[in-house]
């Protein structure tokens, strides 16, 4: 490869999904097998440490709240990490040892609530930023709290301007045109969508940004997790919860890597940074092709608190 260009992985596992030391170890493994090949940038799927809780009611029909619901989100609860965690620890060791950039989603504790983030590790500089997930979706509200525009960064690296949107915020325009406008070129997009038509709406974020769009998601079967968990799929441990799907495309659409469905996988792309420029020579949606006389965005960057301390104590 000429110098300018490097090679990119997206990560296609299973968790362990009430085992998250488990699953920081298995993608510290991972990230060193991507680094082996020559990968600078890994990006794994949403949820992969902490368990993203396909087919769970957590006991809740509407107007109630069962007991057994919240035994399940206590136990959840309990399989999420705190940032200052040993599983960063483990996660901010492989990537210092092998060099690379990890995008990861994890479900992150702080307090009582869990939230659905994308963390953000510098082989140099360990844990450098967040995403929390803005909007979770469906029945995922019943379980992770809102981020808020605090938690929305791109990050400057020497690989390009790297950023997370999480599922289905990939459908929140406003969203993808926040990132957009902050110069991303490598758009990471965690997910747990492993429907035929998550294809399209990748392909169309690489048009519209003219990006990179890496995204992971999981191939997990039902016996991956504990026998009595609650899954609204059944109990055969064959069952396959999520399928993948997982891709990289590149700014003009075209797919370098994916979609995949058989199975865990590393897939891998070689990239020119150079094709975002050249992309953005007919269309730059946050430059030449924008009319802010006509459509505006305002972003509210600021931190959300319940409680907000004034004066001296």
């Amino acid at each position: 490869m000429p110098s300018s260009q490097f090679r990119v992985a997206v990560v296609q596992a299973a968790s362990l999904p009430h085992d998250a030391l488990a699953s920081a170890r298995k993608a510290a493994d991972l990230i060193r097998e991507a680094a082996v090949t020559g990968a600078r940038l890994v990006v794994f799927p949403e949820a992969f440490l902490g368990g993203y809780p396909k087919g769970a009611s957590f006991g809740t029909p509407v107007g109630m709240r069962m007991p057994e619901g919240r035994e399940d989100y206590r136990r959840y609860h309990e399989a999420a990490i705190a940032l200052d965690g040993p599983e960063v620890e483990l996660l901010a060791e492989a990537t210092a040892a092998t060099g690379t950039f990890v995008v990861i989603g994890v479900i992150e504790r702080d307090g009582g609530t869990v939230y659905c983030t994308a963390l953000f590790l510098d082989g140099e500089k360990g844990l450098v930023a967040k995403h929390r997930k803005l909007m979770p979706t469906g029945a995922e509200r019943l379980i992770w709290g809102f981020g808020d525009g605090s938690t929305m960064p791109v990050i400057e690296t020497p690989l390009g301007r790297i950023g997370a949107v999480i599922c289905w915020e990939n459908y929140m325009p406003m969203m993808r045109m926040a990132m957009y406008d902050q110069g991303i070129t490598l758009y990471c997009a965690p997910t747990a969508d492993d429907r035929d038509s998550w294809a399209a709406t990748m392909r169309h974020i690489a048009l519209e940004g003219r990006c990179f769009v890496l995204s992971a998601c999981q191939h997990i079967t039902r016996g991956a997790y504990p026998a009595d968990f609650d899954c609204a799929l059944g109990d055969d441990p064959g069952t396959v919860l999520l399928r993948g799907g997982s891709m990289i495309v590149a700014p003009l659409g075209t797919v370098l890597a994916g979609p995949h469905f058989g199975g865990e996988s590393i897939l891998y792309a070689d990239i020119d940074p150079a094709d975002v420029v050249r992309g953005k020579y007919d269309f730059d949606v946050a430059g030449h092709y924008a009319r802010p006389d006509i459509f505006t965005l305002t972003v509210n960057v600021a931190a959300q608190r319940a409680v907000r301390r004034e004066g001296r104590e």
